[in-house]
C-alpha cells in the first residue's frame, strides 16, 4: 500500500513539535533572537510568563541544545541566556509564523 505524505509522522518532526509546541517556548525563542537576555528581561518582555515556568522552559531548551546559559563570574553574578547556532536556525521558523500571523490576523480576515 502506498502512503501519501502526511500518512505517517517523521519521528524527528514529532520531536521538534513536542519541543517547540510547548506553551511559551516560541515566545522565549523569539525574545532571544535579537540578543542575549537576562531572566528578568524575559519575564518583563513576555507578559504572563511565571518565573517557575520560564525557568522550566529555559532548562528544557538548554538540554535540547537550543539555548546556552552563560554565567559571568562577577559580583553580583550575572547570568544571560543566548541562542546556540541550533537555536538561531529557528529564526526562519519564527519569521514564517510572524508572516502567517500578519496575513491571517483575525481582525482583518475570516
Amino acid at each position: 500500500m502506498d502512503h501519501a505524505p502526511g500518512d505517517t509522522m517523521c519521528p524527528r518532526y514529532q520531536q521538534a513539535v513536542q519541543i517547540l509546541g510547548k506553551r511559551w517556548t516560541p515566545l522565549i525563542v523569539r525574545t532571544l533572537l535579537p540578543r542575549p537576555r537576562r531572566f528578568s528581561d524575559m519575564t518583563t518582555i513576555i507578559e504572563g510568563l511565571s518565573d517557575r515556568l520560564l525557568s522550566e522552559r529555559l532548562k528544557e531548551l538548554e538540554s535540547c541544545g537550543i539555548v546556552h546559559r552563560h554565567v559571568y563570574p562577577e559580583t553580583p553574578v550575572r547570568i544571560e541566556y543566548v541562542l546556540t547556532s541550533k537555536g538561531r536556525e529557528l529564526e526562519q521558523v519564527v519569521e514564517a509564523i510572524q508572516k502567517w500571523a500578519d496575513c491571517w490576523d483575525e481582525g482583518t480576515r475570516n
